[in-house]
This record gives structure tokens, sequence and C-alpha cells, in this order.
């Protein structure tokens, strides 16, 4: 996103970036970004409640007004809950077999298995995917 924010950007028009990942949006370095200490994909603010992601919005927008030189980035200040231990299940990497998940707490790995090929939601989308993609870039099996 902070190549195409780039590319706006040089046509005139301001953008703001949002992310969860803060050190690679820092790799990205778009015009200007706020950081959110949230899951991935919750850059906007928490499922279902309104009033966190209106909070989240306007103070992304009033950061914005002070985000003057290309590559600012500042860390909104909100919390996914009352502790850090949402990041234990998310952060935590996928056990080897059974015993390291018993060596980890037994607790369940829900992440979804990696594919060394593109994996699309439909048969549509897969019909609709470039073969010759030139900036696509998928592992070797």
């Amino acid at each position: 996103m902070g190549l195409i924010a780039r590319h706006v950007e040089a046509a005139g028009i301001p953008t703001l970036s949002f992310s969860s990942a803060w050190s690679i949006t820092r790799a990205v370095n778009p015009p200007r970004a706020v950081y959110l200490d949230y899951p991935l994909g919750h850059t906007t603010g928490k499922p279902d409640d309104a009033a966190n992601q209106d909070a989240i919005m306007s103070a992304a927008l009033s950061a914005m007004q002070t985000m003057g030189s290309a590559g600012s980035m500042t860390t909104l200040d909100f919390t996914w809950q009352a502790d850090d231990s949402w990041k234990d299940r998310v952060m935590r990497p996928r056990p080897a077999n059974a015993q390291a998940s018993a060596r980890s707490g037994g607790h369940a790995d829900d992440r979804v298995a990696r594919h060394s090929t593109p994996q699309y939601q439909s048969e549509e989308d897969a019909a609709l995917a470039d073969p010759a993609c030139p900036t696509c870039i998928f592992p070797q099996a």
C-alpha cells in the first residue's frame, strides 16, 4: 500500500495508511501512516464496536493534520484488551509436533496452513486470475 500511496500523493492527493504491522509499515515507508496495536485485519477498530471504530478514525484524521513530512508514522493510543494476552495466540509459532504443542501449554494453533500455490476463495476468482502475472510471486514447491 505504501507504493500506491506514494503514487497517489505524487498526484497531489493526501493519503493516510492504517497499519497493525509496525516493522512492515516502517520498511514500506508510506507518506503518512497510523499504527494501531491491534490484531492484523483490525486496523480500523474492533468488529461490531462502532464507538471504537469512530474513535480510531477520529484519532487518525486528527493525527494526519500534524503529519507533514513524508514517512511520518504515529502510534494511536488504543488497546485491544486490558492486557496483551491476545498476542500469545496470534504470535506463537506453529508447533512442529504434538509434543511441542504440549510444551506450549496445549494451545491450539488456529492459523491456516500455508500453500506454495495461489489459493482462491472461489472457482470464479481462480478463473479471473492471470497465471502470467509478472508481479505475483509465489514460493516454489
